[in-house]
């Protein structure tokens, strides 16, 4: 007996479930195992004092009247997810208990204590309710994100949705997949079957689709979701969202709409510009050579004596003319570059230069000018439009020379790089310069830094520069300082891929 005894309390003290038990009117306690010591928090001296001499914290809880008609009824009572806030090492800390007040009854039939055991689950009901918050907060987020989220069982087809799923669908809370697929517009059922169909292989389902809505309005819609498989890699479940696109759909057809509209203008208006080239080219150009012509014919009349004003007067009218042709012949060129197809040659840039310096030999050998250049290489490119680059870096270093020094041109040229092989060609001047800051400026059409009293041209030479080596896929950049000359530094790709289109 004494034995069977000694078991029954080692088995009861050493069980890791908290175990007690009360006596009594006062619930005086008879037993604790460890457990339940450790539980309470009030030290091991506890047998014999009363429950809530114990625990006075929980004076305000239930527990006593529980475990009072537990003992008293022979009823036992069993409570769950109870919270409680016990005070341990003098700090109060909240616990969650499941527990029981269980009678005890003597071989007579007799209550004569309860029994009273716990389970500590404060660590799985905080885990349930950071579960609980973070779903609330996923839900919350989907809710105010405009979204919707499903999920299909493939084996009931059964649907579960939330967030804004229905009101995008326009559909019910209870819909069937086939009545989902049956609001989509006819035209749209193929771009879903197709990305079904690629789901199959890659898990992912992606596709933007019409929805047709009850009352016949259409909004767009993106789909998107993922396959889940089981551990044979059987399809079982589809889960995903579903997003309203529909400003943004309408966003994008006014863009392209305005994109259309704009191209057309544009397109209208370069044929208005090259139009305007062709009366240039044929209107004006004929008023301008019989304006010149006849001017040389009163120079050369040798029954008129002219004073010292009208010469003056005859030679303004040349040069006026003269510059008006410029002018005349600068516009369609620069009006007509990106209409003509240009088709790719192999060109020899010293070839080039020295054709130019022939076109130029007249202004070379009145400057006495003087020209240096290195050994250029091949490369591809239109040959027209590359020998009328170099032609108006040329011509402009021969025209901004300064008057008491002779022009003097040097050419030099590296090995460079844009995206493949490329060659960097440099021409440096000992001309009047520009001030750094215009640098970029003088790039632009009809910029002109200079009188054009003083020294002719139309403004548009090197905008022409720039329009011909962007066409090349290339670069053109300067640098200057006043009275110091300029030097220009083209770079051109060695290798054309495809015909020199119009390039932007």
């Amino acid at each position: 007996m004494y034995r069977n005894m000694r078991l029954l309390n080692d088995i009861v003290d050493n069980t890791p479930l908290p175990i007690a038990v009360y006596s009594g009117d006062d619930l005086k306690i008879e037993l604790a195992n460890a457990a339940m010591i450790r539980t309470w928090g009030k030290g091991n001296d506890v047998i014999g004092k009363n429950y809530l001499d114990v625990l006075p914290e929980i004076k305000t809880e239930d527990f006593f009247e529980q475990a009072s008609i537990a003992l008293k009824t022979g009823v036992p009572f069993h409570g769950n997810n109870k919270k409680v806030d016990l005070v341990i090492e003098d700090t109060l800390k909240t616990h969650y208990f499941n527990y029981s007040f269980i009678p005890l009854v003597d071989p007579q039939g007799n209550i004569y204590g309860v029994m009273n055991t716990g389970i500590d689950i404060t660590d799985l009901q905080l885990a349930r309710q950071q579960i609980q918050s973070s779903d609330e907060r996923l839900r919350i987020a989907i809710d105010s994100s405009g979204i919707g989220t499903y999920e299909i069982d493939l084996a009931s087809r059964e649907i579960k949705t939330c967030g804004n799923f229905n009101s995008i669908w326009s559909a019910d809370k209870d819909i069937s997949n086939e009545e989902l697929i049956a609001k989509l517009h006819p035209e749209d059922l193929a771009v879903r079957e197709k990305a079904h169909q690629d789901a199959e292989v890659t898990g992912k389902i992606s596709y933007e689709t019409r929805i047709i809505h009850d009352d016949q309005s259409v909004k767009w819609a993106k789909i998107t979701g993922k396959i889940i498989k089981d551990e044979n890699g059987v399809p079982t479940t589809i889960i995903g969202i579903i997003q309203d696109i529909n400003e943004q759909r309408e966003f994008e057809e006014e863009l392209q709409k305005q994109v259309t509209v704009s191209t057309q203008e544009l397109r209208r208006s370069n044929d208005d510009l090259l139009h305007f080239a062709n009366v240039v080219s044929h209107d004006l150009r004929e008023p301008v050579r019989k304006i010149k012509i006849f001017n040389t014919l009163l120079k050369n009349e040798k029954d008129t004596e002219f004073n010292e004003n009208c010469k003056k007067y005859i030679h303004k009218i040349d040069q006026s003319a003269s510059r008006m042709n410029n002018i005349i012949e600068g516009i369609l060129n620069y009006s007509t570059m990106n209409k003509i197809n240009q088709p790719i040659e192999n060109i020899d840039l010293n070839e080039v230069i020295e054709s130019i310096k022939t076109d130029l030999e007249l202004i070379i050998k009145e400057k006495g000018a003087i020209f240096n250049s290195c050994e250029l290489p091949e490369i591809e490119g239109a040959p027209i439009l590359i020998t009328q680059l170099f032609y108006n870096l040329l011509q402009n270093a021969l025209k901004f020379s300064k008057a008491n020094q002779p022009p003097r041109v040097i050419i030099t040229c590296s090995a460079s790089t844009l995206n493949g092989e490329a060659i960097k060609i440099m021409i440096k001047d000992n001309g009047i310069g520009i001030e750094p800051a215009f640098a970029e400026r003088i790039f632009g059409a009809f910029e002109r830094l200079n009188s054009k009293d003083q020294y002719e041209g139309n403004g548009l030479g090197l905008s022409l520069c720039r329009k011909i080596a962007e066409r090349h896929h290339g670069t053109i950049t300067a640098k200057g300082e006043k009275d110091n000359g300029m030097e220009f530094t083209v770079t051109l790709p060695l290798k054309q891929s495809t015909m020199l289109e119009e390039y932007v």
